[in-house]
Formats: structure tokens, sequence, C-alpha cells
């Protein structure tokens, strides 16, 4: 029997069965081999389905009383036999078939019921009862059906159609199988959702099944993407990301129907319950459902769904279901598609316009090119998977918004065609589908110039942007928009899956696409022609053709002299017209003689009228973009690929597996090869969140072990035995051993066990053998620390299958718990550049043993190198000098202990002092109290972005005056006990203009004392006098130190010279402080105007890490490291020259090379011989055999190279995903290759990576995941977490993403702490489980200083004007704020100090945004202005207030900054309709300068940049602030100086 003829499984009432009932079942079960007639029995395309039947009495009278007849023109049966005599077909034999249309499912007391309630109740049906034959299609086939109402009862149903490629429904009585043709108008909404689930069925099993071409191996995201793209023709569903979510919601009903034809498959096909893409859809969906459910629950009160039970993530499908979870679960799916259907429902309503007129393509074809057809030579991507699951909103106005550049529109014949056949308006009877395909960009905001001509369409800030995007296909084009102003405009087309603002075209389609322009352009010029006019009524249609035709030949606009020409144009091309004038905010205009002439006009010549926002149940067949099918034209390939060693190859590439690009030729991919991959390749995508909240990376965490699952306890009958003799004890006394005996096998101290299995584990846990020990009852224990799979870790599975991790995490287990060993071998190899070929064999020969194993059924073998600490982010090296000794002593428990005496708090003798969170405090000390506790009053917070800061408080610096407990209580704890502390005032705490002249370590002494909870104290500082502060030269202040010499009276507000009376106690000076204070003074140089060099002389420049800066920029990382004395840059990497050139003026010690880095990378391995190991594309090859013989001399080898940091420009990281899910081929483009590859080529000591904070959540985690996977498999420690710039002293938000990497035996640096107030929350990763990790606190409760605003960072620069151009000029003003002080250093010229220059009107409209903090172009006035050509013109931008909703309300475009605020991220090219607008200085009438964008990055003005202004904005928007990058590297050398102060130790040990 054929695969396609598939059964359901039949469902009956939950209960028991009497012996009349099983005899009832034995007669209707299936005869046997050679048995009578019935052997014969017809189930057409279908096998039949379970006869699991129940017989139930009914009193069809009370039915049919309470179904209304209706007449009807055929006849009625009073009875199911009756109608199935009535349309008996010739020849027919057997058990009877039957077709049935117009019909409903009902109980027994005619409720209308889907059809799965038969699970929980009788059904029966009513409907019209037709012959089974192929002609009874047609609609005058049901002359001859029979009318038969509540007949029945349905036995089952089954669900078949697999071969035909659509869905065909059975339902079974006792006596006739009918197939469902189509239900009653009634029942429609009733059935469609069980209908849906079967085509689902259906689809899946298409795309999974080989006899219809479909891939048993592709991967569930790629399955999900597919079964959307063919069910989106469904008007159920009202975007792609709905299907998704329906078809996993089904996982299991889908996995259950397709297994059920297993039986019947073909020799060729593999088991369906075998393939792991459905298992996988079977478990999310369980975990969706799960999911709901536990929603539900919590959300109604009346219905309990999955009461009592937790909900976890992980949670396999139950065995079975009891009858009140069956309930619950189609309860929720009802809920769930009601939900759905009102997704559909909602949206844009369609106006006051019912009709839309279709556009005549053969009428407008003269106006366009000759026919041509798509073609291009990139491997495209399917937007359903680069939108996977996260546009499931509840109108289109929530779509996500890109831009597309570099597009065509084509047909599903891949055709060009115009947009103008699409319309501008959401229909519902649209005939025509029209596809997309370009590169896909995040939304910049930008906008585009009406005067553009169409082969240069595009940014008004810079070139096309396609080597930044994404290539992709869109699925069909819902609708199209023109927004427009004075002297903008844009177009955006939305799909199901996202709205997409048009860019440049492609060269190919611009022809097509100056028409739509050329008609837009004449639209708004009739709009400004009628705005002209007193009386707009005056102008009808025909006045407006006749002025259209006197337009000059030179107007953009001109369309011909002969009105007659001009009015067939202007109505062939009605449609664009029509929306810009609908669109227009002037009622006069939007209801002029003009648009009522023209509408008349398209509905004379246009036969066809299209139904807005009118729903018809009109099936249509999908209609599938061509691209889906289609391969590149050509093998060319406009991206490098990325040039790796074979680690790095190997790491990747067997994650992304559909083929092994070590076994294939290495070069472009050619046509031949990607028509492979196409089977199988679909990517995925996440947007950057620009939102303020807690980043919570999405990990899918692959839980699949490879360890053995118990199948039950054992009995524990077998003796438990020690091996050998005591060998010591514990602490408390207990006897130690080395070994023992457990169900016949040997455990001894230092092996790994696994444990007997809970009912609730899906695995047994494992444990690392620490000791063993009796305690003095006789039990006999081990004290173990957990192991985990790489899988339970933050690598989820990306982790190698074969290692394992050892966590913190330790108890005492009894020894009868022990299942078996487990092997796990402690791996320690000899790590280095040296060492990597050697290694490499191992770890190779480990790899084909552990395949070896796995083929033989054997029990698979481990090994541990790292030990895994979630709570720091970190994989560090295992601490083998204190793990497995045996001695009773456990590292684990003594960190715990030492966590938890951090937590206690502690009261010194006599008073003096306490302990809390670790931190011994005496009296007089000086402390951090909370801000909120000495706030005589709440201050307003700024609303707007760059106002985030206003308001916020560093923390109080205080003194210990006295120590106040409870004499009642014996035990003090830090609730009950307080203290007594002095106050000392800050500048900022007096004023804002006080704090902007002020150091920010400074203090003022007071007499006001406040008693408090000792949990308020937040911390240690120092104060001390002036002139024995430490240094002060570093961008960023690092120490909790400040000075006081002056004394507040907060009552009188008077500030003076602390007097001699005031016997004030400073911090005391440490002698290492007091050697420096005395170097310094011998110099005779002020502390806060001196400015080291970044290599100092001498012996210290040899003691720093030599670097390479890979992706170097204009050098801002280098520059914060090099200033903090831990590195010195020798060589750099930088692609683009003008950034290239920068870094060359500011550190004329390295070596730069302006080349890609794949083409390095290949030159250094082929230095030096080891182009064995450089997997790269012939382009890098012959690009790197012809460098010059210098510059080859220059490269660096590996030994030379100790330290390399960068961060690799990935095209999808600050906000597309590139490759989710996607083949290998598309990965291997990506930079982050090549740099990891460098890292395994030199092994340095310490490697860093920075990235944008989506780097951690982008393509699912994957690639983060990866990252780290690729440093541990080199040997690494690892360390990962997202920083706040501007917690680090410079006035930006900036979040950004770093990994460190230590070699073995190297400290791994921590993370800097964060010194300054910044409003933003902590920026979390998420891990396994549930658990989360932060690399730093949020200092927006409070921090050592306060935030640096904009008028400490620019405050005291010159004026200049718009389009200020002089590159040097005098400072004129002295530097005001402590950071202008220290910016400056000894700069005597100020440089950069330039600004982009405004058109006329983008200089008026920032003339007249007040000057007042968060105004931006919603201040502006409504009102028109005159331009010096004389063309007037609307002061706010058109397009803003009309598109304002669909945009977060624009919001900051053209916003002025606030003096006592923070800038918004630095951007490449700042401009007041850009992504970041808020761009203009608070108090002149400019876009900031160069300087000022190099200022809030923390640049020194002594840094200077190469090139144009745009260059120059472009290298400092894209690096990273060198504040931030010296905190690195002060921690860095703190990592360094105690390795270094250890190693004695070590050797004296």
């Amino acid at each position: 029997m054929a695969r396609g003829r598939g059964k359901a499984v039949a469902v009956t009432c939950p209960k028991k069965d009497s012996k009349a009932d099983k005899a009832r079942k034995k007669r209707n079960a299936a005869p046997q081999e050679g048995e009578g007639p019935s052997s014969t029995r017809k189930m057409p395309r279908r096998e039949a389905a379970c006869r699991d039947f129940r017989e139930k009495v009914v009193r069809n009278n009370d039915k049919e009383s309470l179904i209304e007849r209706k007449k009807s023109p055929n006849p009625f049966a009073d009875s199911e036999d009756v109608a199935i005599r009535l349309t008996l077909g010739k020849g027919e034999r057997g058990r009877a078939n039957r077709r049935l249309t117009d019909f409903v499912l009902h109980d027994s007391k005619g409720t209308a019921l889907q059809l799965e309630m038969l699970e929980h109740g009788d059904l029966f049906i009513t409907g019209l009862v037709l012959p089974l034959d192929e002609e009874s299609d047609s609609e005058k086939s049901k002359s001859g059906g029979v009318k038969c109402e509540g007949f029945g009862r349905v036995e089952s149903w089954a669900i078949s159609g697999y071969e035909e490629g659509y869905p065909i429904v059975w339902l079974s009585t006792e006596i006739a199988d009918y197939e469902c043709l189509k239900p009653a108008g009634s029942y429609k909404k009733l059935y469609d959702q069980f209908y849906e689930k079967s085509r689902a069925c259906i689809e899946v099993y298409k795309k999974l099944s080989k006899s219809w071409g479909g891939d048993p191996d592709c991967s569930l995201d790629e399955l999900l993407a597919a079964v959307a793209r063919t069910m989106s023709s469904s008007k159920t569903f009202p975007n792609g990301s709905s299907i998704k979510n329906f078809v996993l919601s089904q996982g299991e009903f889908i996995f259950n129907q397709l297994v059920s034809l297993d039986a019947t498959s073909k020799e060729n096909d593999s088991a369906f319950a075998e393939l792991p893409v459905l298992c996988s859809l079977r478990e999310e969906g369980f975990k969706h459902v799960t999911l709901a459910r536990a929603s539900m629950a919590s959300a109604r009160a009346g219905i309990a769904i999955n009461s009592g039970h937790t909900v976890q993530k992980d949670a396999a499908p139950p065995l079975g279901e009891n009858e009140d979870m069956k309930l619950a679960r189609l309860l929720q799916e009802d809920e769930y598609w009601k939900s759905i259907k009102q997704k559909k429902n909602y949206g844009s309503s369609c106006g006051s316009t019912k009709f839309y007129i279709k556009i005549n393509e053969d009428e407008i074809a003269n106006d366009y090119p000759l026919p041509a057809y798509y073609r291009s030579d990139l491997q495209e991507m399917d937007e359903f998977l680069l939108h996977d699951g996260d546009v499931d909103m509840v109108g289109t106005d929530d779509l996500p918004r890109n831009m597309l550049n570099d597009w065509s529109l084509y047909n599903s014949d891949s055709r060009l065609i115009s947009l103008e056949l699409v319309p501008m308006r959401s229909c519902d009877d649209i005939d025509i589908t029209i596809f997309g395909s370009g590169m896909m960009t995040a939304d910049d905001g930008s906008v585009f110039c009406l005067d553009m001509v169409s082969n240069q369409c595009g940014s008004s800030s810079s070139k096309s942007q396609h080597e930044d995007g994404i290539p992709i296909y869109l699925s069909a084009i819902k609708e199209w928009m023109i927004e427009f102003g004075s002297s903008m405009m844009f177009v955006t087309i939305r799909t199901d899956m996202a709205w997409y603002r048009l860019g440049r075209p492609s060269k190919q389609y611009a022809p097509w696409y100056e028409t739509v322009l050329r008609t837009a352009r004449l639209g708004i010029s009739i709009i400004t022609l009628l705005k002209e006019q007193t009386r707009v009524s005056k102008l009808s249609f025909g006045d407006i053709i006749k002025k259209v035709s006197e337009f000059e030949k030179t107007d953009k606009a001109y369309i011909s002299s002969n009105p007659a020409i001009v009015e067939n144009y202007i109505v062939v091309h009605g449609q664009i017209i029509l929306q810009l004038f609908a669109e227009y905010p002037d009622q006069r205009i939007k209801k002029c003689a003009f648009v009522l002439g023209l509408s008349k006009k398209m509905e004379e010549r246009h036969h066809t009228k299209w139904l807005l926002q009118k729903k018809k149940m009109v099936e249509k067949m999908p209609n599938l973009n061509p691209r889906a099918l289609m391969g590149p034209t050509a093998p060319k390939r406009k991206a490098m690929q990325a040039t790796t060693t074979r680690l790095i190859n190997r790491i990747w590439g067997e994650y992304y597996s559909n083929y092994s690009p070590e076994d294939q030729t290495v070069g472009p991919v050619t046509e031949e090869n990607e028509d492979e991959d196409d089977d199988n390749e679909e990517a995925d995508d996440n947007e950057e969140d620009d939102a303020e909240e807690a980043l919570e990376a999405s990990h899918d965490v692959n839980n699949t072990s490879t360890v053995p699952r118990p199948n039950k306890l054992r009995s524990g009958s077998k003796e438990i035995e020690w091996n050998g003799v005591s060998s010591g004890e514990t602490e408390a006394g207990e006897a130690l051993y080395s070994g023992a005996r457990v169900h016949g096998s040997l455990i001894t101290v230092g092996t790994a066990v696994q444990l007997e299995a809970d009912e609730s584990d899906n695995f047994s846990s494992l444990y690392f053998v620490e000791y063993l020990y009796e305690t003095s009852k006789g039990k006999k224990l081990f004290h173990g620390r957990k192991l985990v799979l790489g899988s339970q870790t933050v690598l989820g599975n990306a982790a190698n299958e074969q290692e394992m991790f050892l966590l913190n995490d330790c108890e005492n287990i009894r020894l009868e718990n022990i299942r078996q060993a487990i092997v796990v071998d402690i791996r320690l190899r000899p790590w280095g550049y040296h060492c990597r070929k050697t290694n490499a064999e191992a770890d190779a020969l480990a790899r084909v043993k552990a395949e070896e194993r796995k083929k033989k059924g054997l029990l698979p073998e481990f090994y541990c190198k790292s030990l895994y600490w979630p709570e720091r982010g970190a994989f560090v090296s295992l601490p083998q000098e204190t793990i497995g000794l045996g001695s009773g002593s456990c590292s684990a428990c003594k960190i715990r202990e030492a966590e938890n005496e951090k937590q206690s708090f502690k009261l010194i003798s006599s008073k003096a002092g306490f302990v809390y969170e670790g931190v011994q405090y005496n009296l007089h000390d000086f402390v951090y109290v909370s801000p909120h506790c000495f706030a005589a009053e709440k201050i307003e917070t700024g609303t707007f972005k760059s106002g985030r800061n206003v308001g916020l408080k560093a923390y109080v610096v205080c003194q210990l005056m006295e120590i106040i407990s409870p004499e009642e209580k014996k035990r003090v704890d830090a609730t009950s006990a307080k203290v007594k502390v002095r106050r000392y005032y800050r500048p900022e705490d007096i004023s804002t203009e006080k704090a902007y002249f002020s150091d920010i370590r400074e203090v003022y002494y007071t007499e006001e004392t406040e008693v408090l909870p000792i949990e308020n104290v937040k911390g240690k500082c120092e104060v001390r006098k002036k002139k024995d502060l430490p240094p002060n030269d570093d961008p960023v202040t690092l120490q909790h130190v400040f000075f006081c010499e002056s004394f507040y009276d907060p009552l009188t507000g008077s500030l003076k010279q602390l007097s001699s009376n005031i016997k004030m106690r400073y911090s005391a000076v440490t002698v290492d402080s007091e050697a420096v204070l005395r170097k310094r003074k011998g110099k005779g140089k002020e502390v806060d105007t001196d400015m080291e060099s970044d290599i100092p002389k001498g012996a210290d420049k040899e003691n720093r890490l030599p670097t390479l800066d890979i992706f170097a920029g204009c050098g801002g990382l280098s520059e914060g490291l090099q200033k903090s004395g831990v590195s010195v840059t020798k060589w750099a990497i930088e692609y683009e020259e003008p950034a290239a050139d920068a870094f060359k003026l500011n550190h004329p010690q390295a070596a730069v090379f302006v080349n890609n880095c794949n083409v390095i990378l290949r030159a250094i391995m082929q230095k030096c011989g080891d182009i064995d190991e450089c997997i790269s594309t012939p382009e890098a090859e012959e690009l790197a055999k012809i460098l010059d013989d210098k510059v080859i001399s220059e490269l660096p080898i590996p030994g030379q190279v100790d330290f390399i940091n960068g961060g690799p420009p990935c095209q999808g990281f600050s906000g597309m995903n590139r490759f989710n899910q996607s083949t290998w081929s598309k990965v291997q483009c990506e930079m982050i290759l090549a740099f990891l590859s460098y890292a395994d080529y030199f092994r340095p000591k310490y490697f860093l990576l920075e990235n944008v904070r989506n780097f951690v959540s982008f393509n699912k985690g994957q690639t983060f995941c990866l990252t780290l996977a690729s440093l541990l498999e080199m040997g690494y420690q690892v360390r990962f977490g997202i920083l706040e710039a501007g917690a680090y002293g410079v006035s930006q938000s900036r979040k950004r993403a770093f990994i460190w990497a230590a070699a073995p035996g190297e400290v791994l640096p921590e993370w800097p702490e964060p010194m300054h107030v910044f409003a933003a929350p902590e920026l979390k990763v998420s891990l396994s489980g549930n658990a989360q990790y932060a690399a730093a606190r949020s200092t927006a409760s409070g921090a050592a200083f306060r935030a640096i605003t904009v008028k400490d960072t620019i405050g005291e620069l010159p004026p200049v004007s718009n389009g200020a151009s002089r590159t040097s000029m005098e400072y004129g003003d002295g530097p005001a704020s402590w950071f202008q002080k220290k910016i400056r250093a000894n700069a005597d010229v100020l440089t950069d100090h330039i600004s982009k220059e405004m058109n006329e009107l983008n200089l008026i409209r920032c003339q007249r945004v007040p000057k007042r903090p968060g105004a931006d172009w919603r201040d502006l006035p409504d009102e028109k202005v005159k331009l010096s050509t004389g063309q007037v013109v609307d002061l706010i931008p058109w397009c803003l207030p009309h598109t304002a909703k669909r945009h977060n309300q624009w919001k900051g475009l053209f916003g002025r900054l606030d003096w006592e605020g923070n800038f918004p991220t630095s951007v490449t090219d700042p401009q007041p309709m850009g992504k970041v607008g808020m761009c203009f200085h608070p108090d002149q009438d400019r876009i900031l300068s160069v300087r000022e964008c190099a200022r809030s990055q923390g640049f020194p003005d002594s840094y200077r940049f190469a090139g144009n202004i745009q260059h120059k904005h472009r290298q400092i928007g894209n690096a990273v602030p060198p504040p931030l990058a010296y905190a690195l590297g002060m921690k860095l050398k703190e990592a360094i100086d105690s390795r270094k102060k250890s190693q004695p130790e070590e050797q004296a040990s």
C-alpha cells in the first residue's frame, strides 16, 4: 500500500469497554485474509483508520427536534441506511464509501462542535451525502445528493491525501466512511482549525518525503520556513510567523500522524519516527503547549491546565494524556486558534474607500523597458527564516522594519515587473503575485532625494550598502506606499513578514523604478500646484492636465506637451497619484475636483475593482518565490571567503555540516555545488535591540546526552566494600579511603561516576570523586563535584560532545547511589603555537576512537580540561593541584564558604568596626552610602534618550563615626545594626554649575550626621589631602580616592576653606603611594594636566605585551590598552585606507597592513611554511603572492605576538542575522572565522574580542557559542560579558560585548568595576536553564562618581558655524571641567573642530528647534518657510508627523542635545534625519563637530583622524572608546601582575 495512504489515530469516548463493546469491535475489525466479502472494503487514498469503536444509544427524535430543516432541492433521508442506499454507486461492493458536503458535526443536542471533541463525547453528522465518484466534485453533482440529519454516531476520523498533496479528511460511522468535501457555512470556522492541522501534516510530509523531493535531513528552522511559505496563501493566518507558531503548537499531532505512516512507507524513504527534525518538532511542540497551558492556567481562574506541574524548558513529551489533559489541550488550541483569527482581523483600516481600481499591465507597458528576467550571482536567504518567529504581531504596523538595497521585483516566472501592479492598499482579491530580492540592512532612518536619477537612488548619506547587507528573497508583496516631504521621499513595501524601505535598486531593475519615481514627482508637483491656488476648487481635472502639459522639458515632472498624452499617463498611473493625495493632510486638496475627476476616469477605463478589507472564502493556491528553487546564476561571489586554519574550519564546518568543506575544492562556490546546497539551506536572523532594557541572549540549548540512561535503580544487593585500608582522616575525624568496590566496580578518588537516575531526571547526574570516607555511624559516602556536558553550559549545541566541564557545585553522596564509573580523562596537554600540530593529531585520533566506540555501541569516553564558572561568566583551567587529592579537603567547598562568609555580618569587639559583605570597616573609615538615604526631594529624570542620566546621583561619601547595635540582642546582624556617619557633600550636591567647574574627586566637609541601617553602606573609599592624591593621568578614574579642602554649610550654602580648628581625620596614605607622590613632586608637574606618553621609556616598554590589532580602525582599542601600560601595538591590520592612515598617525611605532585580513593571514602562514594548515580562496592566495617583500618581512610570526585584539565586523551582529541554521558556504564569509584563525595560529597569551552587544544573541546565540567553543578547543580560558561604556567615564551610551581568552597557566582577567553613574540596566547574558550572568552591575542606583555630561565633554570648545571646515584653530578659553583638563592633556591646538554642512532647509529647521533639553522636530512650529530659491516649503518635514505612528514618533530626529544629559550612541554619519537624529549642538545651530564626537568617545584632543569629514566620522563611530579599553587594559595588567607574584611562590613550593 502506498505510503500516502496514511491514517490518523482514531478517537473514542473515554469509557471502559463493555463486553458488548468488545464484541462490536471484533465484528468491525478488519477481516483476515481469506474471509468474506468485507475484505474488499474500499478505503480510497488512505489506509483504514483505527476501528476502536463503541456504540452509543441516542434519541434521534430529540436531536431532530433541535436541528432546523431548511428547504433543499435534495431529497431527505430519514436514516443513514436510506441515504447510503439512495447514493449507491455502480458495482459497489463491501463497506460503503461516500462523500460529504455542506456538513455540520454536532452533539446529541444539536450544538456544533469541532471534530476532535469526539474524544470527549458523541458526535453526529448533518449534511449532504454524495456518491463516491470522481465527478462528484462539481457543484452539479449536488443534485444527486441526499440530505440526512443527525446520523452516525461518528466512530473515528482519519487524514489522507499525502500522495495527492492536499488533505483529505475521512469520517467513519458504523456502516460507512465519508470523505469530507466542504463544511456548511455556519460550521466552517470550527472545521477550519482541524483542516489547517491536516494541511500542516501534508505539508510537513511533502517537505520530508523523498517522493516529493523533500529533505528528511533538514533542520527544524528550515522545515518551519518551508511549511510557512507553502501555507502562506491561507487567509487564516496573519503572517508567516503565525503559521510557524501554529505548526509548532501541533508538533505532537503532526508527529503522531506521520509516524503512523511508517508501516506503509516506501523502501527508499526513511522512517518518520527516526527523523531528528520530526522528533525536534514534537519536542518543541510539547514545550509550546506546556508553556501555553501554564499561561492559560495563570490567566484563567476557571480552567486548570497542567495544574500542579512545573513547566520545564526541556521537559519531554508525556507518554499519554488523561481525559482532563486532553480536554484542556483542545480548549487551549481553541483559544490559540481564536487569537490567530483576531490577529488576522486586526490591522489597518481601509478608510472610506471600499474599492481599489486594478492596474492593467498592458496599459502601462509602454512606460517600461522590454521584458527581462531577474538574475543574481548571490545565494539569497529565505525571508521566512530571517524573521524567525519574531513577527507574530497584532497588526501590520508592528512588523519589523528594514531597508532593502540593490533590489529587484519580479513575478513567479522571474520576469521583472512593475511595482505599480501591486495595490498601494491592502486588498483581499489580489490576483497577481510579485516577489522581490535585495540586500537587507537595518533601517538607518535615512531618506531619499526626489532629484536622484533612477540608477543612483539610494541613501542620502552614502553609497550602496550591499557589502554590509544580507541577500534575501521576499515572500509576496502585499502593499506599498510612498512617504514624502518637500525635498525627500521614500518608498516602502510590505510582505507578511516585514516592512522594507527601498534604497538603491539594482542596476538591472533601475529602469523599472524610474517610472514610479517620475509618477511620484508628477503627483507631488500637482499637489504643489494646487497648494499655490487661493481656491483649490477652481482647478478641474482638465485644468490640471492642461497645466501639466505646459511644464518645461527641464522640469523633472515633465511628461509631454500634448494634453492627451498627459491625461493618458496620469489615468494609467493614477493609483500612485491618488495615494499621494489620500495621504496629504490638507482636506481641501484630498477632496479636490482633480481627485474626483481622476477617480472617475480610472473607473471608466478599468473594468476590475479589488475589494478593500473584504473577507472571502476563496481557496487560492500558494504563490512561491521562484528564488526558493533557484541557485545563483553565476559562481562569482562578492565577499571573500574567510581564510581559516583547519581547526576553525572543522569546528564551524561540522556545526554547519551540510557538506564538508575540506572534502571539496577550496574556492568560490560553483553553481553545481550550490544547487546541492539549495536543497538544505535557508537562513535565519534577528534585529538589534535599541530598547534600554536588560539583554537576555537567546540560547536553544541542545540537551541531547550521549550518557546512557539507566533502565532502573539497582537493588543494592551487592555489598559495598572499601578497597584497602584507611588513608587518613577528614577534619571531622572521619576515615578516608582511596577506593571502594561498588556493585563490583572499583571507584577511586579522581574518577567520575554516574548516579542512579531519579524519576524527574532526563539523564543521570555525573560527579567527580574528590574523596571517599566513612562516617562514625558506618555510612559509606563520597564527596563529589558536579560534572556537566557542554550542552548544559552556555555553549549549548556548539559544545564538543566528548567534553565535560567541572563545576563548583559539590555534595556528599552515598556510595550505593552510584550506578557506574564513567571514563573522564583529566586532559592536560602542552600548550603553545609549537604544540599546535601535535595536539591536532592527538585530537583527530581521539575523535576517531570516539566514533568507533559509538558505532560499536560502547559507553562513550569523555575528557575534561576546564572548570565552568557561570556565576563569573567564565571557563577556567582545571585547578589540578587542588582536585582529586583524596585529602578530605574540597576547593569548591572553600569557595562556597568564602562566598557565604561575604554574605555574613560580623561585629568587631568594642564596636571598633564590622565586616559586611566581605569588607572590613573600621571607625573613621570613609564609606559609600546609597544616595537615596539623603534625597531631600525627588528629582525628575529625563524622559528623552540623551537625558537618561539627568537626576541620577553618585554614592554619598561619608565617614564612620559610630557603630550602633541594640544592647538587648545577643546576636547582632546587618538588619539590626546601624551606623552613624558624617556626610561629605559633592560639588553636584550644591549646583550643576559648581559640578561643572570642579574636580569630580572633590568632596566638602560638613557637620551633618545621619544614623543609617548598615545595608545602605555600599563600599569603602578614601579621602585625602589634595597633595596626597595619586597621579591621575589616566583616561578614566579607577581609584576610589577623593580629596577634601573645603567646608560646606548646607543651611547657609556657604563654602569656605577648611579652618585649622576642624580636626579632620584623613585616610592613611600607603607606603607605595608615598613613593609615587615623592617621585611626582620631584618632577614638579601639575597632577590635573600631566599626561604620560603612550609608551614610557625604558624597562616598562619591554614588559608590555607585543600586540597585533586586527580590524584596527583608527586605533581606539589600541589607544586605551597602551595607555594602561599593558601592551604595545606592533602590528595592525585595517582594510579601509583612511582609517589605516589615522592609525599610523597615532601609533607610528606599529607596522600597519592596509589589506584584507584573509590575505594577510594567508601570507603569514605561507611565510612560515604552514600552507598545508591554511584553507583559503584562490583569490586570497594570489593576492598574498603579490605582496611587497617589505610587507612580508614585517609580517609577524608565531612566538612574536603575545596579545591579539580586535572587533570583527560581522555583517549581522549589529542588527540582523545572517546564517542561522544555514549552510557552511554562507558562514565561511564571516570575518569572525578569520579572527579566530589568527588566535589559533599565533596562540598568543591573551586574546580580546570586542563587538556590538547583539553579538551574544545574534543568530540565536550560535555565533557567540561557536566562538567560545573555538577558543576552548584551542585550550584557552574564556570569560564573556557586556559592558556599558558610559559607566567608564564617557558621556555616551555604548554597550559592547567582550570575550577575554587567556592561555593555560595565565590568569584570566576580571571585568573592570563601573565607576560612573549611568542609566543602563544590568546587561545580562542568558545561560543554560534560567540562569543569567551580568559582567558588571548597573550603576543607575549609584556609583563612585557622577555621570559625565555633554557640558563636561564639549562645553568650553569655541563656537563654529554650520559647515565649519577649519581643521586647526586656537582653543580660545582654557579647560573648565575635570574631563576637559584630562581630554586636552598637553594639546595646544584644537584640530578637527569641523562640522558637516546642512542644506538651507535643514539649517532653518535647526535654527527653529528650541534650545532646550530634549527638543526635536516635534517642537518645530507648523508653518511654511521661503527658501533663497523662492520655493515655499513646510518647516516640519511632511513625512514625519504623518508616518510617526509607524516609526516610534521619529523620536530624536532634528534633536538637540542637553548640556546636562549624555550623547546618544556615536554613529558613523551624524545627520538630523539619520538613525540617531539627535545630533544638534545644545546652543549652536549646527551638527556636532568631528572633535565633539571624538570627545564623546573619549579620544584625547591630541588624537588625529584622516580623510575627509565623512571618513573621520566613520572612524570615530566604529571605534572602541579608549577609556573603556583603558579599563580593560588595567584588569589585564592586574592579571599579569598577579601571575608574576604567584610564580615565586610556586617555585618555592
